[in-house]
């Protein structure tokens, strides 16, 4: 949520004057992570992290995402995720590359499916399916 009262997400670098495509954009996020698309969903944890434009050439975001969960088994547990995000494509795969607790050394990938976005306000809903092996 970029707009409103209580944004979870937010820009902290503007893009330079001479930006192709607004490169170099970068927000910061503490986003609700829920169990479905709606935010009365019920709350598992937060999405924390940063995430900025890194193409010049099409709609690459870099992603560097922590999920925290706070709730049940995985309760203290993170899952970490580092990769490129070309959000306009319909799934995009990005890779965990860590995570603690009960995910100590996970290893895996996410597949994140945009479930709504709006191009006035940049808010969106983001389902991510998330496969880790760890020991």
């Amino acid at each position: 949520i970029h707009d409103g009262e209580n944004p979870t997400a937010m820009k902290i670098v503007e893009p330079p004057n001479e930006s192709v495509g607004g490169f170099g954009t970068t927000f910061m996020a503490d986003n609700p992570l829920t169990e479905g698309p709606e935010l009365s969903s019920k709350l598992v944890g937060r999405a924390q992290g940063i995430y900025a434009i890194a193409s010049q050439h099409d709609s690459g975001l870099l992603m560097v995402l922590n999920f925290d969960f706070l709730d049940g088994m995985y309760n203290g547990s993170t899952v970490s995720i580092l990769g490129r995000n070309p959000f306009m494509e319909a799934i995009r795969e990005m890779p965990i590359v860590g995570g603690t607790g009960v995910f100590q050394y996970a290893r895996g990938y996410a597949l994140a499916k945009t479930f709504s976005m709006s191009m006035k306000t940049g808010d969106a809903v983001v389902e991510y399916n998330v496969s880790v092996s760890h020991y």
